[in-house]
């Protein structure tokens, strides 16, 4: 029997899978893929542009102003979806292409789905060099596009129509993966996105993709129990795999039924509402002190979901009980085996309900909770002080994030990203439903804040979106609060403004350095910029407002709630103040040698620090 074919060019099969791909969330069948971020150039706007025109009223098609920028909306996209949706991203060769490697990384190390189709090359090699073509004096297969290579989990060159069958079959099995999930690239010659092929029909079925949740080994899951049962002191760690799994409730009723206490990674934050008993708050480097005391003595440590990066860890110095052991439950077994840590490879969902089956009625001891509630109690009242009302000139990061809690909703999101606002917000935030915090700090990639902020929107246009960023990353990246004003995607944007990066100006001086290259006043200049934050974000087509203190900015954001468009308040802060309770040290080198007696003494001290770092255990 012949096989049923259909002749389409290389985009238009593109085009067309994609549309088939389904997804299935709450009993409801929707489009796997949100839509295509397209910016168009010479590479790709003849065959991918063909091709999505082709697919426009199934398979949307979005303009944006930045190619970084529309692949940070499409990973906000998929984060806030808990990577059930997703999104494509389609460009031209050349600097269209290289303007989402950055991107691919951000969404590489925080473990997030997105389809990049960049442009190629033109596989015949008859016009070389084209138009922004890069060339290897040694290798005639290199492109630009394989800068993508280390940042991709799987990378394809498309050189022949039918090559885009097993392509796509791949790239859907990691994008939809628990434990490979991550970026994909497919790079399309562009002259091959124009030939055409006769595809199979069946190439073009729709397919419903489900979450795959594994189950727990039973000798693993032997081990964890009895590790468990035997703690005096144990404490769990929750990360985005949480959120991503949907195990709120089950990490809830595990911690209930077992008298645990919890410390949340940034990708974690939110898996439990702040006022939980259960919930101390940000663990490590940025994190509060009821959770970082716990997290100290702790003799069994439960990861779950988390990849246990430094942040987390206070650079592996953070867990200071000789004895401790940590359960990795995770669904990569990457992240379940690091630093010596028992394997627990699972989905997060399904690993916390078998544990909490197998433990029975096993409780924590009370004394260990007990000390979980007193730790938390003084932490919330010691955090109140930075936060609460001030009539201060110049407010803290602290003073304007209490100025934004006190006029957000439960259901709001908060969106932020690089610099010293998200070691604030992790301290600082009191995140009520899940998702509601959304930080990219995996890569703390300076410029993700609004055009994350836009993905996010989308993800869920009925919450609330507060993106939060400093001047620096507004300078770096802002083209995408257009595109939010275009699509009808309202945002309110709080613009803190400290005249350069205050938050590494810090860091400078705190590892003995000079004030130097950082805040505006201590740069190489002739004149200082006076830039209009609020003119500026008006020309972008945003509602804007230049507030002084922190009364002006408690109105602002009440107007800003009743807008039907995205908002920008800019307020001046201090660049030198941040909260100095809580938080741990966080390896930072320092100059081993220096004509400076600062830099001495700094050095001194990193290496009395150093000495609690627990290497490779």
């Amino acid at each position: 029997m012949r096989m049923s074919t259909i002749r389409l060019t290389m985009a238009q099969a593109i085009a067309r899978f994609l549309t088939g791909q389904k997804t299935e969330i709450d009993g409801q069948v929707m489009p796997l893929f949100g839509g295509v971020w397209a910016i168009f150039g010479h590479g790709n706007v003849a065959g991918m542009g063909e091709a999505l025109h082709g697919v426009r009223d199934t398979l949307p098609t979005f303009r944006a102003h930045n190619e970084q920028g529309m692949a940070h909306a499409a990973i906000a996209f998929a984060k806030a979806s808990r990577r059930r949706r997703m999104m494509a991203c389609t460009t031209s060769i050349g600097p269209g292409a290289t303007n989402m490697v950055t991107a691919a990384a951000v969404a590489h190390v925080n473990r997030l789905p997105v389809l990049l189709l960049p442009g190629d090359v033109f596989a015949n090699r008859k016009p070389d060099p084209v138009l922004q073509q890069i060339e290897s004096f040694s290798d005639g297969t290199i492109s630009a596009n394989d800068c993508f290579k280390p940042v991709s989990r799987y990378f394809d060159r498309i050189a022949r129509p039918e090559q885009i069958i097993p392509a796509l079959q791949r790239a859907m099995a990691v994008l939809t993966d628990p434990a490979d999930c991550g970026p994909v690239t497919l790079a399309l010659c562009q002259d091959t996105q124009a030939e055409a092929y006769d595809y199979p029909e069946s190439f073009f079925a729709e397919k419903i993709w489900t979450l795959r949740r594994i189950r727990p080994d039973e000798a693993e899951l032997a081990q964890a129990v009895d590790l468990i049962r035997n703690a005096k002191k144990p404490f769990i760690v929750t990360g985005g795999g949480v959120l991503y799994s949907g195990a709120e409730r089950a990490l809830a009723a595990f911690v209930e039924r077992h008298g645990l206490s919890v410390g949340e990674t940034q990708a974690g934050k939110s898996s439990l509402p702040h006022d939980h008993q259960a919930n101390l708050g940000a663990v490590g480097v940025t994190g509060t002190g009821a959770a970082n005391a716990l997290a100290e003595d702790a003799d069994v440590v439960i990861a779950v979901g988390t990849r246990l990066q430094d942040f987390t860890t206070g650079s592996w110095a953070l867990f200071k009980n000789q004895n401790r052991r940590i359960i990795g439950l995770n669904v990569q077994a990457f992240d379940a085996t690091k630093h010596n840590a028992l394997p627990l490879v699972a989905d997060a969902r399904v690993g916390l309900e078998e544990l909490s089956r197998a433990l029975g009625s096993w409780k924590a001891p009370e004394s260990w909770t007990g000390k979980a509630r007193e730790d938390k109690t003084r932490w919330f009242d010691t955090a109140a002080r930075f936060t609460d009302p001030t009539n201060a000139e110049l407010p803290s990061d602290a003073q304007v994030i209490g100025a934004v809690q006190r006029n957000s909703q439960p259901t709001d999101v908060v969106v932020c990203a690089a610099g010293g606002l998200p070691g604030e917000l992790h301290k600082l935030w009191k995140a009520s439903t899940a998702l509601g915090y959304h930080l990219e700090y995996g890569y703390s990639c300076m410029g993700y804040e609004i055009a994350g902020g836009l993905g996010v929107k989308m993800a869920d246009p009925s919450r609330e979106v507060i993106v939060m960023v400093g001047d620096g990353s507004y300078l770096m990246m802002n083209s995408e609060l257009a595109t939010s004003v275009m699509l009808g995607q309202k945002l309110t944007v709080v613009l803190l403004d400290n005249r350069g990066y205050g938050c590494i100006n810090r860091l400078q001086r705190a590892t003995g350095g000079e004030s130097f290259n950082n805040l505006l006043q201590h740069t190489n200049h002739v004149t200082l910029p006076d830039i209009d934050f609020a003119a500026h974000a008006a020309s972008l087509g945003a509602l804007a407002v230049k507030v002084k203190g922190i009364g002006e900015l408690e109105d602002a954001l009440k107007k800003a709630r009743g807008a039907e468009r995205s908002t920008v308040i800019v307020i001046d802060t201090d660049p030198l103040a941040s909260t100095d309770e809580g938080g741990h040290w966080w390896d930072v080198a320092v100059p081993e040698v220096s004509v400076r007696d600062q830099v001495k003494a700094a050095r001194k001290d990193y290496e009395t620090a150093l000495a609690a770092q627990r290497v490779g255990d």
